[in-house]
Order: C-alpha cells, then structure tokens, then sequence
C-alpha cells in the first residue's frame, strides 16, 4: 500500500476561506491517503511567531504544504513561506485581495497561490468588533464561500496536488485568482436564479474589503468607522442571505451537487439526494 501524501497546513492570523480546510478534505475523517498536521500563529502575525510555526510544520516533513493567512504581503506570512522553501517543500499559498500584489512575484519564487477576490477582511474595530461578532462574520462569510464556489474550488485544487503526488508526479501549483466567474464554474448551480443569487452573494463579499480596508485603515473618526464597519458585516448577512437562498433553490429541484471523497481520496459526485454517490462522473 503507497505511502500517504502528508499535507501541512500552516494558518497565520484567520482568513475566511481556511478554518476548515483540513477537515474540508477529509470530511467523514477516513481518507487513506492523506495525513494532515496543522499548525496556526493564533490571531497574531508577527515575523517570530510565523517562522517558529513553519519550523513546527518543517518537522513534520510534508510532501505538500498550504500557507494561509490574510495579507499575504506582510512579513509575517512571507517568513513562514520562504522558511518553507528552503525546505524545497511544494507551497501553496492562499489569501486574499491584497496578495495581488505579490501573485508575480509568488509565482517567480515557486510558489502556488491562490487568492479569493470574496474573501473580505473583518470590521477590526474596538468600538465594534467583540467575540460573538467575529464568529457570527466567520459564520456568513463561509456560507458565502461554499455556496458561490470558492471552498469546492480550493478542495479540488489541493485534491488535484495530492493526486499528483500520489502518482510519484511533481505537482504542478496553481497560480489563480479566483475571480467571480472562476468561482461560480465550481458552484454546480443548475437553476439559473440560484446562480443570480449567488452572483450577488459573490459580489457583496467582493466588495466588503474594501469597505473594511478603509474603515479600518483610512478613517480615524471613531463614528464614522464604526458605522462603515457594521454596514460591512451587514453586507456579510445579506451576501450569507443570499447564498442559503440560492441552496435552497437547489433543494427545491432536487439538484444540489454533492462532491464526497472515497476512502482512497477519489473525488465522488452525486446530484440527487437519494442517489449513491459515484467516481466516474466528475473528476
């Protein structure tokens, strides 16, 4: 029986598209073929804490490694990547809108990337911003990147990574940024007013980071940045309203697109609710 891929995951502050992802790909917790080992800095991103958690995950010896964090052009995140690299370990790298800047760069280095243009930064204001908050945002903006496509498109890149791997193959590391048509492609949304809602949903999202970045980084006015900050996250809402209606649209038809894993890791496909779940029609 071959090896399995062993994957680190290195998580440096919180993006939204990441908290799951190690259990994204092993839903029901028997996959074979892969080991998982994840390591985080917390909420912080400073360089110490970065590095010190990629040395951990070093130890593990992955044969694949994710490095997630929001602003991928801090120096945090870069420490922890470049520490990666001098491992020769495969990295790919996962953020949001502000690593654009980098994506060249991150590609002339070896690494993958891949950037979600939906996955908006939170309203990091005192006035506003307290525990419950955080985890009512997490709880929308993940709703919104299940249903608009984005998580099902991280799943079957890294799925695509650890297949190449399997096979003894280099794995080829994307370089995307996942853009709104990009993600709905991944969505499997048959009825064209789900696809609308989710559309919309999609586009909310987009463009909550740069409401966020101004309240958080350009207004100094304590009214107003609170303000701005709380329409931010209930743009959230109505982005997270509108993807749970599009899925409900799907119910409705009986067309909602399930994609489990095998045992052995192979991608499955189904589309009816009362339907066993197959290999050979989506890979």
């Amino acid at each position: 029986m071959p090896q399995p891929v062993k994957l680190g995951v290195l998580k440096i502050g919180c993006i939204g598209s990441v908290p799951l992802i190690e259990y994204l790909l092993d839903e029901r917790a028997e996959r074979s073929d892969i080991i998982t080992r994840t390591i985080g800095t917390g909420a912080k991103m400073d360089p110490q804490q970065s590095e010190d958690a990629a040395m951990q995950l070093m130890e593990f010896k992955p044969d694949l490694a994710v490095v997630a964090s929001p602003n991928a052009t801090l120096e945090g995140p870069k420490v922890a990547r470049e520490t990666l690299a001098k491992a020769n370990i495969p990295t790919v790298v996962i953020s949001d809108i502000p690593a654009r800047k980098i994506a060249k760069d991150l590609e002339q280095m070896g690494f993958g990337y891949i950037i979600n243009e939906a996955d908006a930064m939170i309203g990091a204001r005192r006035e506003f911003l307290d525990p419950t908050e955080v985890a009512i945002y997490n709880a929308d903006i993940l709703k919104v990147l299940a249903v608009t496509g984005i998580i099902p498109l991280l799943v079957k890149l890294l799925d695509q990574l650890i297949t190449s791997i399997k096979s003894d193959e280099k794995p080829l590391l994307p370089h995307l940024i996942v853009t709104r048509d990009r993600a709905l492609s991944e969505a499997a949304l048959t009825n064209p007013y789900a696809r609308a809602k989710a559309t919309a949903a999609f586009e909310i999202a987009r463009s909550i980071s740069n409401t966020n970045i101004e309240a958080c980084f350009l207004l100094h006015e304590w009214e107003q940045y609170t303000t701005l900050v709380a329409s931010a996250h209930e743009m959230m809402r109505a982005a997270a309203k509108l993807a749970d209606e599009a899925r409900e649209i799907e119910k409705g038809t009986d067309a909602v697109v399930r994609r489990p894993h095998a045992r052995d890791g192979t991608p499955m496909h189904k589309t009816r609710l009362i339907e066993k779940p197959a290999s050979n029609k989506e890979t």
